[in-house]
């Protein structure tokens, strides 16, 4: 498997990204893992990086980005935070992720089974979790129509509808973001894994 250089990032397209990205999912769901010699990999990226995607994610042990997509070093940013929620330091690192490092996708990957989500839900406030979990409470309202306690597959309908809250502020916020996909030199789609199979569901594209 070759590592990524910066002529295979200039000739990949978003849709080839996005693609890249399905059959490395479809791969790992199968454990039919590419094999990689990651030292390589290392001295090969060591002067350089040319990522072709980023992928914003939740800190859950269970979902990292780079084995869920069967990826090597080099070929993904991964910015993880809990909730796969948006804020200006996110923005900035996707902004530089796709702006000046030049990848070609930016994947928001919720979760089933969010911790962070499950908490917003149930109104969790504990220190500094309260401001993040604020940022899922969107989600949250959209879902919840009586103010009651919400059943499993409700909270399950938050997580996805929270994946299209950072979606839509990511379009929102950052302009230089915005002006990248609306130029079609990225994508930006939303995600959902499933931690009790390993499959990620891409969402149909709207923006």
């Amino acid at each position: 498997m070759r590592t990524q250089t910066k002529e295979i990032q200039d000739n990949l397209t978003p849709q080839d990204a996005h693609r890249i990205l399905d059959d490395g999912n479809q791969r790992f769901v199968s454990n039919l893992k590419v094999q990689r010699n990651l030292q390589e990999q290392v001295l090969a990226t060591s002067q350089g990086q040319y990522p072709f995607a980023v992928v914003l994610s939740c800190i859950d042990s269970r979902v990292p980005a780079e084995l869920v997509f069967d990826q090597g070093i080099g070929d993904i940013f991964s910015v993880r935070v809990a909730g796969n929620i948006v804020n200006e330091d996110i923005l900035g690192s996707m902004e530089y992720a796709c702006k000046v490092a030049g990848s070609k996708i930016l994947v928001v990957l919720g979760h089933t089974k969010c911790g962070a989500v499950n908490a917003a839900c149930n109104d969790v406030e504990l220190g500094n979790i309260t401001a993040l979990l604020s940022k899922v409470k969107p989600a949250v309202d959209f879902i919840r129509k009586d103010g009651g306690a919400m059943s499993d597959p409700a909270i399950e309908e938050v997580a996805i509808q929270n994946v299209k809250v950072s979606i839509d502020r990511i379009r929102k916020e950052s302009s230089i973001l915005a002006e990248l996909e609306d130029a079609g030199q990225i994508e930006i789609v939303g995600a959902l894994y499933d931690v009790a199979s390993g499959k990620v569901d891409f969402f149909e594209n709207a923006s």
